[in-house]
């Protein structure tokens, strides 16, 4: 248990300091520290040694060098109890630091501040067993009463902790700084020699997907999705709602989507979102109960009415007007979450582990327009065919894989998703439709991934869909051309594949 009678403290986050300093001061530790520290302890009438009285050498090189010392290094590594290591303390007038406080300046705010004491913060917790390091403010308090009931001393488990958690602090720093300068090469490879994840916890979750897992949240995720009422966000409500929020930036009009299990039951689009909630739920309203609504406008009043008349686990816009918040806040245990960011511009990887590794790739940001459509058959689209390709195709890329979309302009019709084939999911859909009560007839088509045969197409066709929209790709293009050119159907080739797995 290391004996605490001398502390070197220098920090960027200066959280709880002078209160720490002060319950340091009242157990008789003597306090060394450098720069702005010094200034703020010096200022809240605490007594302090500057590093420069120690080392009798000023700080150089605009603060750049100043712990850097071996009057520093050498109270910092040396170990209690041995022999040498206290003869060469005594010959070269050394004297011990039992406790470390540091922490680093945020780099990825100030790029390369001045002064981090990164080599000080390592080289002390690796002498753990000897020394108190300290990066945590929230620390503080508990240390203090610590030492009150131990007589100065900290347990070896507490410093193991600490160790730790420099360990975890530097490391994050160091990611960050790699990251930086991956960035600053200007290569076509989007993928760093190492990837780094540094990732902060922000909270424990209840459980994962299923009540037996454990879960936390990484990252700063509270900061793009603000929850504004509810209970906490489930490890499933984060995944559905992000899958809410990302497939509604799709669209620059008005738009709501349904989620349940990252699936849309329905996504409808119009000049109000009350009208466009109406669409979405019209495709499936059956499987709406206890879903996900998402959208892409800050959400009215007429809205949020209508949305209010069914059971939803969350809902999540860019905005919540007091009148619509007041509303919706009555149901105390429904979430509301305020979308921050527009997704659109965020250049993100998926991530996803196996055993052994991580697979990473960048996201599916690829929208298409008509203009990046090859028209493969006789017939061609008109131009409300078109129109209602690209809305269903833009939905396709969001539901699981095989994935077929029946859409109109403005709405999806039917939706099958997750079949092992591809023509299950073309009846799944169409049997939605009809569940719902809705007529495929004159709806576009739109396939995830190209059809392997022509019966895919022939269940669409049956349904009653006059035009398809698919990556193409296939060995029996010609086939499948061909079988839309005896049905009569106009067909689009993206060369471009939406699979979700």
């Amino acid at each position: 248990m290391p004996l605490i009678r001398r502390a070197l403290v220098s920090v960027s986050d200066k959280r709880g300091l002078a209160d720490f300093a002060k319950g340091l001061r009242a157990l008789n530790v003597e306090i060394i520290s450098t720069g702005g520290t010094y200034a703020l302890l010096k200022e809240h009438g605490i007594e302090v040694t500057s590093v420069s009285e120690v080392t009798s050498f000023p700080e150089i090189l605009d603060g750049r060098v100043k712990t850097l010392h071996p009057k520093i290094h050498g109270g910092l590594l040396a170990v209690s109890g041995n022999e040498l290591h206290t003869r060469q303390l005594q010959e070269f007038d050394i004297e011990p630091i039992d406790m470390v406080v540091v922490n680093l300046y945020p780099f990825e705010q100030t790029i390369a501040r001045n002064g981090v004491p990164l080599a000080m913060l390592r080289a002390a917790a690796k002498n753990f067993k000897h020394k108190v390091v300290i990066v945590n403010p929230d620390r503080y308090a508990g240390i203090i009463e610590e030492m009150r009931t131990s007589n100065n001393c900290v347990s070896y488990a507490t410093c193991f902790s600490l160790a730790r958690e420099v360990f975890r602090h530097t490391s994050a720093y160091d990611s960050v700084i790699s990251n930086y300068l991956d960035k600053l090469e200007k290569t076509a490879d989007p993928f760093p020699e190492l990837f780094h994840l540094s990732l902060r916890k922000e909270h424990d979750l209840r459980y994962g997907e299923n009540p037996h897992q454990r879960a936390r949240l990484y990252g700063n995720f509270n900061s793009l999705f603000q929850k504004l009422h509810g209970k906490e966000l489930s490890y499933n409500n984060i995944v559905d709602l992000t899958s809410a929020a990302n497939l509604t930036s799709e669209f620059d009009e008005p738009t709501v989507a349904i989620i349940k299990h990252t699936n849309p039951c329905g996504v409808g689009s119009g000049k109000t979102l009350g009208e466009a909630f109406a669409k979405a739920l019209a495709t499936d309203s059956k499987s709406a109960f206890g879903g996900i609504v998402g959208m892409n406008r800050p959400l009215d009043l007429e809205a949020a009415e209508k949305i209010n008349e069914i059971f939803t686990e969350v809902i999540v816009a860019p905005g919540f007007p007091e009148p619509v918040l007041e509303l919706l806040s009555k149901k105390k245990d429904r979430r509301l979450i305020r979308l921050a960011v527009d997704l659109r511009a965020l250049a993100t990887f998926e991530i996803r582990s196996v055993p052994g590794g991580i697979l990473v790739q960048e996201g599916d940001r690829t929208r298409l327009t008509k203009d990046d459509l090859n028209i493969v058959t006789r017939r061609k689209p008109t131009e409300e065919e078109l129109k209602a390709m690209l809305y269903a195709w833009r939905v396709a890329k969001h539901v699981k894989s095989n994935a077929i979309v029946y859409a109109r302009t403005d709405r999806t019709i039917g939706i099958g998703a997750g079949q092992m084939s591809r023509v299950d999911s073309a009846k799944l859909a169409a049997w939605k439709a009809t569940e719902a009560g809705l007529n495929i007839a004159g709806t576009a088509a739109a396939s995830d991934a190209f059809f392997p045969f022509a019966d895919g197409l022939f269940e669409a066709v049956k349904a009653g869909s006059t035009a398809v929209i698919q990556p193409g790709g296939s060995i029996r293009d010609t086939e499948v051309i061909a079988a839309a050119d005896d049905n009569n159907i106009a067909m689009a080739f993206t060369k471009v594949r939406h699979f979700k797995h």
